[in-house]
């Protein structure tokens, strides 16, 4: 803090700022945190915030910004609640458990300035800072056999001599009624050109189930969508009634 201090521009608060809180500066995420907290300096230095105000204030913003990354769900009013709580902590006398550090104008000047940084942009820190999540689908029917080469396999190998004969028997008998069939060439032409009714029962299912399952990422893509829109107008409302509360108080 006592080099944020003597720092007089912006280049120097950067270095000192990545040097304490940023890993690494080349990283696109890293940029951003960096800019969040020298933003913050500059807010402490127009309020004219001493050195333990300042440590303290971006211990809390690094505190809210965490808690906010750790799920990549919408937890707008948590992090306003947690962000509120902190707040109280360092502004009522009351040891060991908080400390009059800041005063009621400065808590109001600091959620104004909350509000209006990170939470205006608080779908944009979500969308950084959170991981990607994918759904991956497995779909698995009745009545369709899998794959079945291994079976065969291991079906020979178990065969007994006995089983073998018996075997050797069948293919004897379906070999007499393939010569059988050759002289009726009239009926060999018939089952040719029918067609396999297990192919054609497989793809009939396979296009019902893919239509059901477009229709269905249609539909859950509509309702993201709607849920997206509403959580903005939620955040949005919560703002306003936030910023009307702060002038009234004024």
């Amino acid at each position: 803090m006592e080099e944020i201090e003597k720092s007089k521009s912006t280049q120097d608060i950067e270095r000192i700022l990545c040097r304490a809180l940023v890993a690494d500066e080349s990283q696109p995420k890293q940029r951003v945190l960096l800019e969040l907290y020298t933003n913050l300096v500059r807010f402490c230095r127009e309020q004219n915030f001493n050195r333990e105000q300042t440590s303290v204030l971006i211990s809390i913003i690094k505190n809210v910004h965490q808690f906010n990354t750790e799920t990549s769900l919408n937890n707008t009013d948590d992090c306003l609640t947690y962000c509120s709580e902190l707040l109280i902590c360092h502004s009522v006398r009351r040891p060991p458990f908080s400390i009059d550090l800041f005063n009621s104008e400065q808590v109001t000047h600091i959620l104004y300035y909350f509000i209006n940084t990170y939470m205006r942009h608080y779908f944009l820190y979500k969308y950084i800072f959170t991981p990607e999540v994918q759904l991956d689908i497995s779909l698995s029917y009745t009545g369709i056999p899998e794959d079945t080469d291994i079976e065969p396999t291991a079906k020979s190998q178990s065969e007994s001599p006995a089983d073998e004969e018996r075997e050797t028997e069948r293919e004897t008998e379906m070999d007499g009624e393939v010569q059988q069939s050759s002289e009726l060439p009239e009926m060999k032409t018939t089952e040719i050109k029918s067609p396999n009714p297990g192919l054609s029962s497989k793809s009939d299912l396979r296009t019902i189930v893919e239509k059901e399952v477009r229709n269905e990422v249609m539909r859950l893509s509509a309702q993201l969508q709607q849920e997206l829109k509403n959580s903005a107008d939620q955040l949005n409302n919560a703002i306003s009634q936030l910023e009307t509360n702060i002038q009234v108080k004024k």
